[in-house]
């Protein structure tokens, strides 16, 4: 389990121009879950995802990663528990073929060349790119090398993987497909995803949302519970889906709707439902 116990941080801490990024925020991810991070810019989602992968260490407060107090001494061991995969994929990538890039991990962790063999064969297989073994990075759409950087961090086989906003290059289908395909891998291996991004669509998808706004946790929990409070996420600088917007109007108006629909199907279902109680 990931635990962030009353973690402040602050860039520049003592100095006149110090940033405060994190106040007092607690989190708890354990194996398996499927959330997303919600939060605008300046929220505190990339102090979030440096603290996890020991890149920072919290001012006050600690990062606990199964049982390991996050410090310069223990980065490697949270490193090997906890894989990132960035916006950027260029940002990341280092080696000039699918099969080099996706080894690179494992190979620095010095494993025997038959387990990194296993391990790469798998990740491929994970990101649906396993006909892109021999091909040169550069010759790979963005969507292909976000795929490639995918492979690479699941190939690390971690506890807990962090993505920041991966599908900002990614076509609409494409993103879908990608975030369906981690939600299928973290249930085959208990691997807990937290998905960071301030796209809304994108949201509903995951399990669990958390929202941060100015440093502090303003809300955490299901979809439906958490764009129930529009008044909520907008003072976040958030905005809550069409169809949980309309749904907050037609019940305003006096329409029977039930819960927090988060999609024009899910809508579309109430309302042939309140038609059907009135023929």
């Amino acid at each position: 389990m990931i635990e962030i116990d009353h973690v402040s941080f602050t860039y520049g801490e003592g100095e006149p121009d110090a940033v405060a990024a994190l106040r007092d925020v607690s989190l708890r991810l354990g194996a398996g879950e499927f959330a997303a991070l919600l939060g605008r810019n300046g929220s505190g989602k990339s102090t979030i995802l440096r603290l996890l992968i020991a890149v920072l260490y919290p001012t006050r407060g600690t990062v606990t990663v199964d049982g390991i107090v996050s410090a310069p001494a223990t980065r490697w061991d949270i490193r090997e528990r906890v894989a990132v995969v960035l916006q950027d994929p260029d940002d990341q990538i280092v080696g000039t073929r699918v099969l080099d890039e996706v080894a690179f991990g494992p190979e620095n962790l010095g494993l025997e060349r038959s387990d990194i063999a296993r391990r790469v064969d798998d990740a491929l297989a994970a990101a649906g790119i396993g006909d892109l073994r021999n091909a040169l990075v550069d010759d790979l759409s963005p969507g292909q090398r976000q795929r490639v950087t995918l492979a690479g961090a699941l190939a690390m086989r971690p506890r807990y993987l962090i993505l920041d906003e991966p599908t900002s290059l990614l076509s609409s289908a494409d993103a879908t497909v990608l975030i369906e395909r981690l939600r299928e891998i973290g249930r085959e291996t208990e691997m807990a995803v937290l998905y960071i991004t301030h796209d809304m669509r994108e949201a509903t998808r995951f399990d669990r949302l958390v929202v941060l706004d100015r440093g502090e946790v303003v809300a955490d929990g299901a979809p439906a519970h958490v764009f129930s409070d529009a008044i909520r996420l907008e003072a976040a600088g958030l905005e809550v889906p069409l169809p949980a917007r309309l749904a907050a109007r037609l019940r305003a108006a006096g329409v029977a709707i039930d819960g927090t629909p988060l999609t024009a199907r899910e809508l579309a279902a109430q309302l042939a439902g309140v038609e059907a109680a009135c023929t």
